[in-house]
C-alpha cells in the first residue's frame, strides 16, 4: 500500500510540473494547462478514496 500511495503521489508532482511547463509555454492560450491540473485533481480524489478505503478495509493501521 505505501508504494501505491508514493506513486501517487509522485504522478500528482509530476502532472502538477507538467502544468507548470505548460502555462509557461502556451502563455496561457491552450487548454494543457487545464487539462494538466484536472488530472491532478482526478489523481488527488482518487488517493484519498484509495486511502478511505484502505483504511475502512483495515489495510491501514490508524496508529503512527
Amino acid at each position: 500500500m505505501r508504494w501505491i500511495v508514493i506513486l501517487f503521489l509522485l504522478l500528482i508532482v509530476a502532472s502538477l510540473g507538467s502544468a507548470l511547463f505548460y502555462l509557461v509555454r502556451d502563455r496561457g492560450t491552450g487548454t494543457r494547462t487545464v487539462k494538466a491540473l484536472s488530472l491532478r485533481v482526478a489523481l488527488s480524489a482518487a488517493l484519498f478514496v484509495l486511502l478511505v478505503a484502505g483504511y475502512a478495509a483495515g489495510w491501514i493501521d490508524g496508529r503512527l
